[in-house]
């Protein structure tokens, strides 16, 4: 890199990527000082978290040099941005969409870019900014060094690499797809409507003070940091569609330590320097092996142990046996006791947090509003919603008050019976299709209980 050369490089997160690029970055443009800054140096990220570290980081290294960086992300007033260009800096660390932005008003100039970086390359084509990052390659000079890095190569990668890079020197700090040696991995099996429990009672156990854990979806980060606090246990969710300042506070109080478990979408897999973070689990397996590596190299990082704990039920087999496949590692698995593939826990969705919220469990339900069916199962579907809030069918008719004549109740729940039906004899034909025709009410309301939940 000192020599001008356009490099390739492949190596696992957590390897010190960025001081190999920032530190010869500083001592070329410190070596050969320009009278005026002008953008000598630019740095693509795929994410804020990742840009404003990497920028961080080239503040830290070049502290003593009179060089200015900056960094410009979305999420954020573009203002304080546009009058920090117009002053002039010499090193510009940018998301691929907010530095479109500046070209479009006219507030950047990249006609004097002698180096160009490309940090984990292969997030930034996962999240569909190879087209953004082309329009920015061709506003740039011809002649110019190119750093190219990605933590994997597969070969949509390997194409794009090929396209602009002269001659690289290839460069393989490890393995593609390879773990860090330094983190422990483990599986436990368990059921899907068990994990928020087994988690709640890690952290517990353990006394875990800082723990990153991974979901599928923003949602899923929002609802699983809820309940982590109903267990007394302080989080906080990232991912993004939260604000930059939310997501700015949340990784600031997780570093502090005023957050004991941060949970994160794949938006954060990228870019979470956090020192020696101990504890990394993936609540839900990601779709996309790599991610898997990305993951879990949250802990691990500049030789310090990690432990990446993996959550993983029926469904997600096929998705652990992708990453085993791709990591080449066959992973431990361990199952904790009290929580084998089969057992079942109380959540929010059942009586004990009734209890504890002060309504009325399931089993203390009047029988005859629920028409004599067992409900400490169906009722958690047919009468809350989601969030483990009531129901409008709840919220609408408080308990003991009869239902309106002439209509009947939801489901067929405590719908009054014809008096002939009530004088029956049990041996007769309308006694004993009774049973019957109650469980198909109960299937009914049940079934119907849960398509709107999710929807």
């Amino acid at each position: 890199m000192l020599e001008g050369k356009d490099a390739l490089v492949g190596a696992q997160t957590g390897t010190g990527k960025t001081a190999s690029f920032a530190l010869p970055i500083l001592q070329r443009l410190a070596e050969n000082p320009l009278p005026r800054p002008h953008i000598r140096a630019l740095i693509l990220t795929p994410t804020r978290e990742l840009a404003a570290q990497v920028e961080q980081n080239i503040k830290t290294y070049g502290r003593h040099l009179r060089l200015k960086s900056t960094t410009v992300f979305g999420g954020v007033n573009i203002n304080p941005q546009v009058q920090t260009l117009r002053r002039g800096v010499d090193i510009l660390v940018a998301t691929p969409g907010r530095l479109l932005d500046h070209m479009r008003s006219g507030t950047v100039n990249l006609s004097k870019v002698e180096i160009l970086v490309l940090d984990e390359a292969d997030r930034m084509l996962d999240m569909g900014f190879i087209r953004d990052i082309r329009r920015v390659l061709d506003a740039l000079p011809k002649q110019r060094q190119n750093l190219f890095f990605s933590a994997t190569f597969p070969r949509e990668i390997r194409e794009f690499a090929d396209s602009f890079l002269s001659s690289p020197a290839e460069i393989a700090i490890a393995r593609e797809s390879k773990t860090a040696d330094l983190i422990k991995q483990v599986v436990y099996p368990v059921d899907k409507a068990n994990k928020r429990a087994l988690i709640s009672s890690l952290i517990g156990k353990g006394n875990w003070q800082q723990v990153l854990i991974f979901t599928r979806t923003k949602h899923g980060a929002n609802r699983l940091a809820g309940q982590l606090e109903k267990d007394g246990i302080t989080a906080a969710a990232i991912h993004g569609n939260k604000s930059q300042g939310a997501r700015t506070r949340a990784l600031a109080d997780f570093k502090r330590g005023t957050v004991r478990a941060l949970v994160a979408t794949d938006i954060a897999a990228r870019g979470l320097d956090i020192k020696e973070l101990p504890h990394v689990v993936n609540y839900e397996l990601p779709n996309v092996p790599e991610d898997y590596v990305h993951r879990i190299g949250r802990t691990g990082r500049a030789g310090s142990n990690g432990v990446a704990m993996s959550l993983v039920c029926r469904e997600e087999k096929p998705l652990l046996a992708d990453i085993e496949r791709t990591t080449r590692n066959r992973i431990e698995s361990v199952i904790i006791p009290g929580f084998e593939p089969g057992t079942h826990h109380a959540t929010d969705d059942d009586k004990g947090s009734d209890e504890r919220r002060g309504r009325p469990s399931g089993n203390s339900r009047d029988p005859k509003r629920s028409g004599g069916r067992n409900t400490s199962g169906g009722r958690a579907r047919q009468g809350k919603q989601a969030d483990g809030q009531p129901s409008r069918s709840q919220q609408a008719k408080p308990t003991g008050q009869p239902a309106k004549p002439g209509k009947r109740r939801r489901g067929g729940s405590g719908r009054k019976r014809p008096a002939a039906d009530s004088q029956a004899s049990s041996h007769s034909p309308a006694a004993q299709s009774r049973p019957f025709q109650s469980a198909l009410r109960a299937v009914a309301s049940i079934f119907g209980g849960a398509s709107q939940r999710d929807n």
